[in-house]
C-alpha cells in the first residue's frame, strides 16, 4: 500500500505542478490565516489581565484590544477565503486534466482494451471516481496545508508563554498521529474494494438502463433486480467497513486531545497559582492547546478521505497507463487518393492466442469490384472488416492497399478512404443534419438533404417537428430503427468516399426501402471497391465476387451462379433461406 500511495502522491504532485502559484499562494494564505488566527488568544488574554477585579476594569484598554481583534478577524476572514479559492483552482484545474487524460487514452487504446472491459465500468473510472479523487485532494489542500502551519505555529505561540507546559503537549499529542497511521493503512484496502464494487453497479446498471427493451422482452427483470441487489449488497458491506473503521480515526483522536486538554488544564493552574503565568495567559494557553490538537482531528479526516481519493487515482491511472494503439510508423504514408486495389496475403488473425480464427487468408480484389462476403455466424466476416479499417492489426502477414501495406499509412488516412455502414447503427446527440455530416462537418444544408434524398431518408426527416433541425439523442428515441439506419446510409453517401464497407447495411429496412436503398447503394458502388457483408444471400446476387467463409477460411469464391452450379457450401446456404 505505501508504495502505491507513494506513486500515487508523485503523479498527482505532477500534475499540479502547472498550478503551483496557486499552491504556493494558498500557503501564503494558509501562514496569514493561521497567525491572525492564532494571535487572537494572545489578545483575548490580554484583555483577560486587564479585568482586575470588581470595579478595577481598564476600559480604554480593551476598547484598544477589540479594535485589534477586529481587524485580526477580518484579516483572518479574507485570507480564508482566498485560500479556499486558490484550492479550489488547484483542485478542479487538476481533477480536469486527469478526466481529460483519462478520456483522451480511451480514444486511443486499441479497440481490444475497449472490447474486454465493462463499459459502465470504465465510465466509473473516468467519473465517480475522478470525482473521489477531487473531494480528497479537496479536503486535503484545505485542512491539510492550515493543519500543520496551526501545529507549528501554536507550538511557538506556546513556547513564548511557557516551555514546560508545551513540552508536555508536544509529548502526548503524536498518540493521535498514531492512531490515524494505524486506521489509515487498514482502511486502503477496504476503499479500494468499494471502488471496484462501485464499478460493479455502475456497469450493472448502465447496462440495463441502455438496454431495458431487451431486458424487458426477454423477462430479466427478476433476475437483473437479483444480481443488481447481490453487488448493492457488497457495495452496502465493503462501505460500512470502509466507513467504520475510518470513523473511529476522529473519536480516537479526541479522546487523545481530550488527555493533551486536561493535561494543560491542571498543569496550567498549578502554574497559575504558583505565579508563573497569569490568568490571562492560562486562558490563552487552554485555547492554544484546544486549536493544536484540533488539526490532528483535521488531519486524521484528511487521511481517510485521501485513502478512498488513493484507491480511485490508483484506478484512474491504470487507465491513463493503459498502452495506447500501436502508433503509426515516422515515415507513414498519408493516403490522399486510393485505386480500389486491395490484397491480403497470408493472413493470421485471432482475437485470443488460445481460439484460433482466420489463418492463411488471402484475398486480391481490383479497382472497383463489389466483394460480397458470406458465412454462418463466426465465420470470420466482421473481422476481415476490422482488419480492413485497422481496427484490429494482424497477427502475422499483410494487408495491402493501392500498392501500400495498411501498417505503413496512416489510420485516419486509411479509414477517411472507407465509407462504412455497420448493422449496429449509432447516433450522437445532437439534430439530424449535424448526424448526416458527422463525416462532413463543414458539409451545407444542401449537400445533406441531396444525400438523405439519396439514402431515402428525405421524406421522414420531413416529417420530423423540426425537420432537418430535429434533436435526437444517443438512443434515438424518437426514431425507428430503420430510420436510424438510413441516416448512417445518409451519412456515408454525403462523403462518397472511394471505397465502401457495408455490414447489414439494410437489416432493418423495409423491402420496398430496401430494393431503393439497393439502387442508391448500386448507384454509388460504380467504381468504387465495395465490401458487402450479408446474411440476405439474395441481395448480392449481383456483386463481382462471393466470397465464402467458414471457421475463418475462404472456403468457395465466385459469382452468383458460379456458386449455385458448384452445388456447394454456397449453394446450401442460398437454397435454405428458400426453403419451404
Amino acid at each position: 500500500m505505501k508504495q502505491h500511495n507513494a506513486e500515487v502522491i508523485r503523479r498527482l504532485l505532477k500534475l499540479i505542478k502547472p498550478y503551483r502559484h496557486f499552491l504556493y499562494l494558498s500557503l501564503l494564505l494558509a501562514i496569514i490565516s493561521v497567525s491572525t488566527t492564532l494571535y487572537a488568544p494572545v489578545l483575548v488574554g490580554e484583555g483577560v489581565d486587564l479585568i482586575l477585579s470588581k470595579g478595577n476594569v481598564d476600559f480604554e484598554g480593551i476598547v484598544a484590544i477589540l479594535m485589534r481583534l477586529g481587524v485580526v478577524i477580518a484579516v483572518t476572514s479574507i485570507s480564508q477565503w482566498l485560500m479556499g479559492f486558490c484550492t479550489n483552482q488547484i483542485t478542479y484545474r487538476t481533477v480536469k486534466d486527469i478526466r481529460a487524460m483519462a478520456f483522451e487514452k480511451l480514444s486511443i487504446v486499441p479497440l481490444k482494451y475497449i472490447d474486454s472491459h465493462q463499459h459502465g465500468e470504465l465510465l466509473s473510472r473516468v467519473i465517480t471516481d475522478v470525482e473521489q479523487i477531487s473531494d480528497g485532494l479537496l479536503m486535503g489542500f484545505t485542512q491539510l496545508f492550515t493543519g500543520i502551519v496551526t501545529i507549528l505555529g501554536t507550538i511557538g505561540f506556546m513556547l513564548s508563554i511557557n516551555f514546560n507546559i508545551t513540552v508536555i503537549v508536544v509529548l502526548i499529542t503524536p498518540l493521535s498521529l498514531f492512531v490515524a497511521s494505524y486506521i489509515a493503512k487498514h482502511t486502503y484496502d477496504m476503499f479500494k474494494l468499494q471502488s471496484e464494487t462501485r464499478g460493479q453497479l455502475t456497469s450493472l446498471v448502465e447496462e440495463m438502463v441502455s438496454n431495458q427493451k431487451v431486458v424487458k422482452a426477454f423477462g430479466y427483470e427478476q433476475e437483473a433486480q437479483a444480481k443488481f441487489e447481490e453487488i448493492n449488497a457488497r457495495l452496502q458491506q465493503c462501505g460500512l467497513k470502509a466507513t467504520f473503521f475510518s470513523s473511529i480515526t476522529n473519536p480516537a483522536t479526541r479522546f487523545v486531545n481530550g488527555i493533551v486538554y486536561t493535561a494543560v488544564g491542571v498543569t496550567g493552574a498549578l502554574s497559575a497559582v504558583a505565579g508563573r503565568i497569569s490568568v490571562g495567559q492560562l486562558s490563552a494557553f487552554l485555547s492554544y492547546a484546544n486549536q493544536y490538537t484540533k488539526p490532528f482531528n483535521e488531519i486524521s479526516g484528511v487521511v481517510t478521505e485521501l485513502q478512498s481519493a488513493f484507491a480511485s487515482a490508483k484506478r484512474v491511472f491504470d487507465v491513463i497507463d493503459e498502452e495506447p494503439q500501436t502508433p503509426d510508423l515516422p515515415d507513414a504514408v498519408e493516403l490522399t487518393e486510393v485505386d480500389g486495389s486491395v490484397a491480403l496475403k497470408d493472413v493470421y488473425f485471432s482475437y485470443r492466442p488460445d481460439v484460433k480464427l482466420i489463418e492463411d487468408l488471402n484475398l486480391s480484389v481490383k479497382p472497383g469490384q463489389r466483394i460480397a462476403i458470406v458465412g454462418p455466424t463466426g465465420s470470420g466476416k466482421t473481422t476481415i472488416i476490422n482488419l480492413l479499417m485497422r481496427f484490429y492489426d494482424v497477427d502475422s502477414g499483410e494487408i495491402i492497399v493501392s500498392g501500400h501495406p495498411i501498417k505503413e499509412v496512416k489510420r485516419d488516412s486509411l479509414r477517411s478512404m472507407y465509407g462504412m455502414v455497420l448493422q449496429d447503427t449509432w447516433l450522437k446527440t445532437g439534430t439530424i443534419a449535424e448526424n448526416i455530416a458527422y463525416g462532413k462537418p463543414d458539409a451545407t444544408r444542401e449537400e445533406i438533404i441531396r444525400a438523405a434524398k439519396a439514402a431515402h431518408a428525405h421524406s421522414f426527416i420531413k416529417r420530423l417537428p423540426q425537420g432537418y433541425d430535429t434533436v435526437v439523442s444517443e438512443e434515438g428515441e424518437n426514431i425507428s430503427q430503420g430510420e436510424k439506419q438510413l441516416l448512417s446510409i445518409a451519412r456515408v453517401m454525403l462523403i462518397m468516399p472511394p471505397m465502401l464497407i457495408l455490414d447489414e447495411a439494410t437489416s432493418s429496412i423495409d423491402t420496398i426501402t430496401e430494393i431503393n436503398i439497393q439502387k442508391a447503394f448500386a448507384k454509388m458502388m460504380e467504381g468504387r471497391t465495395s465490401f458487402i457483408v450479408a446474411h440476405r444471400l439474395s441481395t448480392i446476387k449481383e456483386s463481382d465476387c462471393i466470397l465464402v467463409m467458414n471457421q475463418g477460411r475462404i472456403i468457395e469464391h465466385g459469382t452468383h451462379e458460379e456458386l449455385l452450379q458448384k452445388n456447394g457450401f454456397y449453394a446450401n446456404l442460398y437454397n435454405s433461406q428458400f426453403a419451404v
